[in-house]
């Protein structure tokens, strides 16, 4: 049995990567700063160990095959703990020997990203959150290849994917798309007729594993997960879909309103999160995809689940609706 350390477990992403690879079969070791509240499957154990405490982590997951950085900071604290965290958990990738993967962004190409993004496409350091990106991919680059002359076996693999959505609150769609849901009103954050990339957290997931159990001979993997790439009308009409799906959806259908950014900026002045938000706006005013060939050829069955079933399965993780309920509500 393949043994994975997933550090951050209790996070959205590292959640599902624990869900994906105890599926497959791998014994999960879930590093979390407290237990859970729920049970684990049953090859899944807790590591209750902090981050920084590299020893006690590599004694705890002896082993490990493959370490997934499922750490995440605050918002409001992403730049100045990301990249302390990030190399936190490379250390103890290192010292493994594992293989370690990191769930990218599109942040690494900055305000001016051209529509289809590929492995290849070049990456430019416009605003702080690229920069940080960047340095820690070349940091993975670097210790992989720092590994491979000193003959250890420290691999790195990037899967670079879209906007997060499922598995619980903490992203776009619930914190703007879907927050008024129960009002009868969605609210989409850009241009309705602009493509933006989405990924589907559970098939992200799932893709992680099935590059981690494939091992490749390269030492350093960079890989695009296509995941949902549609326009605004095209999410809203999704949504409306699934709403419908579980008994959400009003008689008349949904009205549709836009992101205040005048205010957000304004408020920005004095609330650090809103300031945040309001320096990304340009993902939602620049159409963007990732190019997913290489992963789809890298792996077989990619996982991808359908988006009104996506969608459908995110607006029950959020509790709104009572699956039993949703089993009983008109198609």
């Amino acid at each position: 049995m393949n043994t994975v350390l997933i550090l951050g477990a209790n996070g959205r992403f590292g959640h599902a990567a624990v869900q994906a690879f105890a599926r497959a079969g791998w014994r999960v070791l879930a590093q979390v700063r407290r237990a859970p509240a729920t049970a684990w499957p049953a090859n899944v154990a807790s590591v209750v160990v902090p981050l920084d405490d590299t020893d006690a982590l590599v004694r705890a997951a002896a082993g490990a095959s493959t370490v997934v950085h499922a750490v995440n900071p605050l918002y409001t604290h992403w730049e100045s703990q990301a990249l302390p965290l990030f190399r936190q958990g490379l250390a103890v990738a290192s010292a493994l020997e594992a293989t370690f993967m990191l769930p990218g962004n599109v942040y690494n190409f900055g305000s001016e990203l051209p529509t289809l993004l590929s492995e290849d496409t070049p990456q430019r350091a416009d605003h702080s959150k690229a920069r940080i990106r960047i340095a820690m991919e070349n940091e993975m680059r670097a210790a992989a290849q720092e590994a491979a002359r000193q003959g250890r076996g420290l691999r790195c693999v990037v899967i670079r994917a879209g906007d997060f959505f499922g598995c619980g609150s903490g992203s776009w769609l619930d914190q703007a798309v879907v927050k008024n849901i129960k009002r009868g009103k969605l609210v989409y954050p850009g241009p309705l007729d602009l493509p933006h990339a989405w990924a589907y957290l559970p098939d992200l997931a799932a893709a992680f594993e099935r590059v981690a159990a494939q091992p490749n001979a390269s030492r350093v993997e960079n890989l695009h997960f296509a995941g949902h790439t549609v326009t605004g009308q095209e999410l809203l009409s999704a949504v409306e879909a699934a709403a419908a799906h579980i008994g959400l959806r009003p008689p008349q259908g949904f009205s549709v309103g836009g992101m205040p950014w005048g205010l957000i900026r304004a408020v920005g002045l004095v609330y650090p999160l809103w300031r945040e938000l309001a320096r990304m706006r340009y993902l939602w005013r620049k159409a963007h995809a990732l190019d997913g060939r290489l992963l789809e050829a890298r792996v077989t069955l990619l996982p991808a689940t359908a988006l009104v079933s996506a969608l459908r399965q995110s607006l029950l993780d959020l509790g709104l609706a009572h699956p039993a309920d949703a089993a009983r509500a008109p198609a």
